[in-house]
């Protein structure tokens, strides 16, 4: 992938945590942990991300995870939340921050491979990353497909909050309660991104 083609990054996030964020930024899970917040992570998948050690860097957990496309496995598996969610729009100009790395896959995975983001988008797949669809009769292709469809980017620590540009949300209903946060990002209904 090239980096002129990379115009957005993207962050899952409860709707309830906004205020926050535009304070402390979007932050590691250990830093998160820190502050009282809704998470939409999986437990199964933090679990493996626990253990995880970036290379040459530090625990995968100290890292901002942002997505390279948000319409992925993550946000599908959420889709009963979709009222209370949203998709915070970040600049790509995080992968100029010191220590950010760039994944070809979820980060989780065993076959993930990580890169210093200035360089990293090579390694990632523009084609299966931003597929329409990860659904496939190999199983194989499907778990390869499936993995791509969740590349990031990681940040060290956190991603300060003037990186974070605006969001998009499932519906009317979950763009009321955003927009009744009164923060200054503007909220976009994007029912496709959300599977719907």
């Amino acid at each position: 992938m090239d980096r002129n083609n990379l115009t957005e990054l993207y962050y899952i996030a409860p709707i309830d945590n906004v205020p926050s964020i535009l304070v402390h930024g979007i932050l590691s899970h250990k830093r998160a942990a820190r502050l009282t917040h809704s998470s939409v992570a999986m437990p199964a998948i933090q679990d493996l991300r626990a253990t995880k050690v970036v290379p040459g860097g530090r625990k995968l957990h100290e890292y901002a995870n942002l997505y390279i496309c948000a319409r992925n496995p993550m946000l599908y598996k959420r889709l009963e939340m979709c009222n209370q969610i949203c998709v915070l729009v970040v600049s790509p100009g995080v992968l100029d921050l010191d220590g950010a790395v760039v994944t070809d896959q979820n980060a989780a995975s065993n076959y993930a491979r990580f890169e210093p983001a200035l360089d990293g988008l090579r390694i990632v797949n523009q084609e299966r990353t931003f597929a329409e669809d990860w659904r496939d009769s190999n199983l194989i292709e499907y778990w390869r497909k499936k993995a791509a469809k969740c590349a990031e980017v990681l940040v060290l620590d956190r991603v300060p909050p003037q990186y974070v540009l605006g969001a998009r949300v499932a519906n009317s209903a979950a763009k009321a309660a955003f927009d009744s946060l009164g923060t200054h990002l503007t909220a976009h209904i994007d029912g496709h991104l959300f599977f719907l």
